[in-house]
């Protein structure tokens, strides 16, 4: 006897920072809220309000062209502090209907709903209590797609924004996205797209029509994987829990730069605070990388591999090796650090090399202590007195 059909759902929160603010200052209400960069600034659009969305203001829009398109927005700042606290309550919530959750990000996870049945009635009644439930506890909406797989239960979740719910049965996918356009296809960006128009195809039910042969003959491998997304099959499971990928933080100047002084002064505070973040998470890096965007929006990433570390130090030292190798042939607009290739701290060749590295461990840990209790700017490298950085956002 196969196994009965999964019941997976994507509960989507609606428009999360702006909502957070909207609720928490009852004056907001109503009104278009931009949550991002300051609007005098260079930054970018976190979040936008449905009111503001009427004005056409997106996220990640330039905040400066937020402003010019909604005037009377109100432009908030961002504070990740308080939305992480908001979306641990419902991460929580979500835990309470089953065991496989898979947060995506701060506002959005996937819930296995397969087999809770005895529990809380069929998974669309399942679906419509985590939805009051939200709202009861945290004053928030949030959309909601149900479906057999993970890309279904994605795309469904989108399309009746805010506080909506799409069902999408089993057997009933590949009807669910023929009258949907191409683009909402994982993978179809702008330039699959104009290929995939010369064929003629503009949805996904067109698309449908191809044979996978004929799409892996125009577009390679990629044809393959969008022949079975068209249908909508999609096998992956809900995994509660993956460690990330990467930890990094970017700064956008306010004036595009080429003082080589700012710019290392700039990495020197990205890389305590990454340092900072690895040293809460339990693991160490060994993968550093540089990214530098320049005046005419020219984005380049360069990278270096060495042992794991969660010393700050460290990771300027390394950050600075890729930094100084680069001639800045015109101003720099926006500067980051990233860590990847995470793992658990581990002992390695740095330790035997640097005698210090131990001391600076420990060190470090104890001002996690302090600042955890009287905050993160409480002690710096002296390095960062003279100058703090502007519009620093962390990824």
């Amino acid at each position: 006897m196969p196994p009965p059909p999964r019941a997976i759902a994507h509960v989507d929160m609606d428009a999360f920072y702006a909502s957070v603010e909207q609720r928490d200052r009852p004056e907001l209400r109503g009104r278009p809220v931009i949550v991002g960069a300051d609007p005098k600034g260079r930054g970018v659009v976190s979040a936008a309000s449905y009111e503001a969305r009427v004005f056409g203001v997106r996220s990640a829009m330039p905040i400066g062209k937020a402003a010019r398109l909604c005037p009377q927005g109100v432009f908030v700042p961002v504070d990740m502090a308080k939305y992480a606290r908001v979306s641990d309550e419902i991460m929580t919530l979500l835990g309470d209907f089953s065991p496989l959750v898979e947060p995506v990000s701060v506002d959005e996870a996937f819930v296995d709903l397969t087999g809770t049945s005895s529990l809380f009635g069929s998974p669309p009644e399942a679906v419509r209590q985590i939805k009051r439930r939200i709202r009861a506890e945290t004053g928030l909406t949030a959309s909601a797609g149900l479906a057999p797989n993970k890309f279904i239960a994605k795309i469904a979740s989108d399309l009746r924004k805010p506080d909506g719910m799409v069902v999408v049965e089993p057997g009933h996918e590949g009807d669910f996205l023929a009258p949907l356009p191409i683009e909402r296809l994982w993978g179809v960006g702008k330039a699959t797209a104009r290929s995939l128009a010369a064929l003629g195809i503009a949805t996904i039910g067109q698309l449908q029509c191809f044979s996978r042969a004929a799409l892996v003959s125009r577009l390679g491998e990629h044809g393959g994987d969008l022949h079975e997304l068209a249908f909508g099959r999609d096998d992956r499971e809900v995994t509660p829990w993956t460690s990330p990928k990467s930890m990094g933080a970017e700064t956008t100047f306010e004036r595009d730069t080429d003082d080589r002084t700012r710019l290392t002064t700039t990495l020197r505070a990205q890389a305590e605070r990454v340092a900072r973040e690895l040293r809460a998470g339990g693991m160490a890096a060994s993968r550093v990388t540089l990214k530098l965007r320049f005046a005419d929006f020219q984005t380049i990433t360069r990278s270096h591999t060495g042992d794991p570390t969660q010393d700050g130090l460290e990771l300027h030292r390394r950050v600075m090796v890729l930094f100084t190798r680069e001639r800045l042939a015109q101003r720099v607009r926006l500067i980051g650090l990233s860590a990847s290739t995470l793992g658990p701290p581990q002992s390695g060749q740095l330790d035997l090399l640097d005698p210090n590295a131990v001391r600076r461990e420990r060190l470090a840990r104890a001002v996690d202590g302090i600042s955890e209790r009287f905050g993160a700017d409480v002690i710096r490298p002296a390095t960062l007195l003279r100058s703090r950085p502007r519009d620093d956002r962390a990824r």
